[in-house]
């Protein structure tokens, strides 16, 4: 490969040397953590608020470079800085002159506090502008925030100036359009939520007294849940304007990090990697695509802890090109059936003189992932059974959706909590849904370590009064870039296995009628576009154009005995006794997948009396306002109607409820995982709660525990 390779069983002068680099890291004028070396657009390992070659190598030995070169990277975290905001009416602050904060007069909120990341809402509900919009009908009176212009302002310190010909301002999430501005000048415009920004502030800086400043436009009026998809065209996240398990809130703020860094003799600029394994003698397989401007060769090594298992040096045109095969690794398997072993990729960009101008570090998993027709299945039908290292994967779990309308404001135990519940409740799958985005790296790396395959949909979803994507080239094309850096942030991580278009993509586009829709949705230019830059790349991953897909979507009785249910989607409710409708439509279940269903259930007693405010918890019906708020999932009167009388308290609705879910799951799940190879899996709608509701289709309440249902259902997949 133009370089030189070598293996190794353990690391020679491990000690040694993580005790040089653990001096380096302390005397450096910013104390970080572990946990702080997270790349801003991806999942990988940076040093933020010091070099970037800090944390080199630790492992010893003649030809791992340690030394730090003089023109090494320098990453600051933009979060640990003091950031004010203030709100103004649309466009004032703009024809005012865009003046400091600290000077401007104009200001309709006047400057307070805010967290980076964060939400303008959390920022308000700290200085007790708004009030709590969990409570009763609070959301309605927080309303108003989308309404107004925000402004964003922090100083940059003068000694994190000193060096880099370049000073990159890096922003790995905005929501939703406006400027950055440094020294009243706009430096770079922004429009969409979906993908990283950068620019360039070295020809904007002033010797001193560097003012950075995001200014918020007004988001879109509406993108909720109910529209036409075809005319959904302004890319922002889309859940939090209304779905019927959220009240709205639509989320403006910085809502992923945000970081500075500094370079003068080069930087690593991309890094894909593939890690997989040869089924028939189970070693592993990695191809390594290394991207770098300056620097003069780049250093690569495998590692498995302390222990190095491959190391390469190649001149920087090389990087593209590394492949190594045979590797002694341990295989990465999904909950319940191994280990989730981890080793790391680490990268680093070197000067002439052996130094460390760059580094990076990329966590990857080793196994081998495809999708087989599941048994009976026609030859021209998707292959839903999933396989991993040779074995077919029941694929049971839930539909991921946002912890929080105001997402930029979760913390890593937010994610840590939830994917942990979802490996104890047995589950193998999540679906990342395609109406909100791509999560944070936290999710990725938890379920990395945990064993929870992910199907990661693009951020398209259905709107009800037509369910097809926008056609033209533009919006195609916004799309396709969105694609794009999913998945150059994702594409590594082993938990990933499938991508999919987005949801319920499910109707006719005007002027190509078909009487199969949710099948030859897959003909849709947007569709194909996606696709084809999956498997340009990120050729390891299939793609799927939609859920659910083939010539049904729904599950129905009246569709069902036809040999037409592929993925679908349905039932969410029960009619009647679990005993009756419910239970028959499942023993005549014939679908390969079921992508959703659900049954719904109340809140425990406590959380909703937590969070109804002046509002009176009963009766559970449309006309208490508390009740109705998510109207789509009030059974009071199926109570009545079974029971011959109303609930005489709030406990007993409760128990009810959540009995007859945990009942409906039980069944459905139980007749699918017995149908197992000829149904690959059924992931439930819907995993947990956004917002403290008083009933949804969730499994897990607001706070992140489970319902009973939950716990019923992971002793179904204990018995095998």
């Amino acid at each position: 490969m133009g370089g030189r390779s070598r293996e190794r069983g353990s690391a020679n002068s491990f000690a040694a040397s993580h005790r040089k680099a653990e001096k380096v890291l302390a005397e450096k004028n910013s104390e970080i953590s572990r946990r702080a070396f997270l790349q801003v657009a991806g999942g990988t390992a940076m040093a933020v608020g010091t070099d970037a070659v800090a944390h080199a190598w630790e492992a010893g030995g003649t030809s791992q470079p340690s030394a730090e070169s003089p023109a090494g990277k320098k990453i600051f975290d933009l979060g640990q800085l003091k950031w004010k905001l203030s709100g103004f009416a649309p466009y004032l602050w703009k024809i005012k002159g865009q003046p400091n904060l600290d000077h401007s007069d104009d200001a309709e909120v006047r400057t307070i506090d805010a967290p980076v990341p964060g939400s303008v809402q959390l920022a308000l509900l700290r200085a007790r502008i708004i009030p709590d919009w969990n409570i009763a009908l609070n959301a309605r009176a927080a309303e108003w925030v989308e309404n107004r212009d925000w402004v964003y302002q922090t100083e940059i310190p003068n000694e994190w100036l000193q060096k880099g010909n370049r000073l990159w301002l890096r922003c790995a999430g905005l929501d939703y359009a406006g400027n950055i501005l440094l020294n009243g000048r706009t430096v770079l415009p922004f429009k969409g939520s979906f993908a990283p920004y950068e620019v360039d502030l070295k020809p904007f800086l002033k010797p001193t007294g560097n003012v950075l400043q995001i200014w918020f436009q007004t988001p879109p009026r509406w993108l909720g849940e109910f529209g036409y998809t075809s005319q959904m065209t302004e890319w922002k996240v889309r859940f939090n304007y209304y779905w019927d398990w959220t009240s709205r809130l639509v989320q403006t703020g910085i809502w992923d990090k945000i970081t500075l860094e500094a370079v003068d003799g080069g930087e690593i600029l991309d890094v894909k990697s593939a890690a997989s394994v040869d089924i028939e003698s189970k070693q592993g397989k990695l191809r390594l695509n290394a991207q770098a401007t300056g620097g003069s060769s780049v250093y690569v090594a495998l590692r498995d802890g302390d222990r190095i298992i491959r190391e390469e040096t190649v001149p920087v045109k090389k990087a593209s090109e590394i492949s190594w095969d045979h590797l002694p690794v341990e295989l990465w398997w999904p909950n319940g059936m191994g280990a989730q072993p981890l080793y790391t990729v680490q990268i680093r960009l070197l000067d002439q003189q052996q130094q460390i101008l760059d580094t990076r570090d990329v966590r990857v998993g080793f196994r081998h992932v495809e999708w087989k027709r599941t048994q009976g299945a026609p030859d021209h039908a998707w292959p839903y059974l999933c396989v991993v290292n040779g074995k077919p994967v029941f694929l049971f779990g839930v539909n991921w959706t946002p912890i929080r309308p105001n997402f930029a404001d979760l913390v890593e135990e937010d994610y840590r909590k939830r994917v942990t519940l979802y490996r104890d409740l047995n589950m193998t799958m999540l679906r990342v849904w395609g109406g909100a985005f791509l999560e944070k790296q936290w999710f990725y790396d938890f379920c990395d370590e945990m064993g929870l395959l992910v199907w990661q949909e693009f951020p398209l979803s259905s709107s009800g009064l037509d369910n097809y994507p926008p056609d033209d080239p533009v919006s195609i094309e916004q799309v396709a870039s969105f694609a794009r850096s999913y998945i150059q942030r994702i594409h590594h991580h082993p938990c990933l296995v499938l991508w999919g278009g987005g949801n319920e993509l499910l109707d006719n586009r005007a002027g190509h009628e078909s009487a199969q829709p949710a099948y030859t949705i897959r003909k849709h230019p947007m569709v194909v576009k996606l696709g084809e830059i999956v498997k340009k790349e990120d050729p390891q991953h299939d793609y799927v154009a939609t859920a659910p897909f083939g010539p049904v979507g729904g599950f129905t009785p009246e569709s069902t005995g036809k040999n037409q249910h592929w993925d679908v989607h349905g039932p969410y409710n029960v009619d009647g006794p679990v005993t009756g409708a419910w239970t028959e439509l499942w023993k005549r279940d014939d679908a390969m997948f079921h992508s959703e269903m659900g049954a719904p259930s109340a809140s425990p007693a406590e959380l909703i009396r937590r969070f109804c405010g002046d509002l009176n918890p009963m009766p559970g019906t449309h006309d208490n306002l508390l009740w109705n708020r998510q109207p789509w999932w009030v059974d009071w009167q199926t109570f009545i109607d079974e029971k011959g009388h109303q609930p005489a308290t709030l406990e007993e609705y409760v128990a009810w409820t959540q009995q007859r879910q945990g009942d409906a799951l039980a069944v459905a799940l139980t007749i699918v995982k017995s149908r197992f190879p000829a149904c690959g899996g059924i992931v439930l709608w819907m995993g947990h709660d956004a917002f403290p509701c008083t009933a949804n289709l969730s499994v897990v309440d607001f706070d992140g525990n489970p319902k009973p249902a939950a716990l019923r259902l992971k002793e179904i997949m204990k018995q095998g």
